[in-house]
């Protein structure tokens, strides 16, 4: 019996869209998950405030990480139907997350 490569893709094409996509949300969760670890790090170095940006991006990678499973589905089923949308919820999230982090970085450095 052949080993299993994973679950049989929603569609009919398993080289398309809702896979490469899989991929980029998860390299995006590393990379959160990752700069959350050197936020840890940073810890003793500048105080308490270090937590806000360590819980902004530990939250988004496991909000990511949590809703991965749907987006793949309703992307598999758009593709299957001919008709999709981009999931702008998403993207403005992870955006603004980024933009948040941001703006603490800053504020972290000025106040330290």
């Amino acid at each position: 019996m052949a080993p299993s490569r994973g679950p049989a893709p929603l569609h009919g094409d398993p080289g398309l869209q809702p896979e490469r996509t899989t991929l980029a949300w998860g390299r995006t969760m590393l990379a959160l998950v990752t700069v959350s670890a050197i936020f840890l790090r940073w810890l003793p170095q500048h105080g308490l405030p270090i937590l806000l940006l360590f819980t902004v991006s530990a939250g988004t990678a496991a909000g990511l990480y949590f809703t991965q499973r749907r987006r793949y589905r309703v992307s598999s089923h758009g593709i299957r139907k001919e008709r999709h949308d981009a999931d702008i919820t998403a993207v403005l999230w992870t955006a603004s997350a980024g933009v948040i982090l941001g703006a603490l970085g800053i504020g972290v450095v000025l106040i330290g």
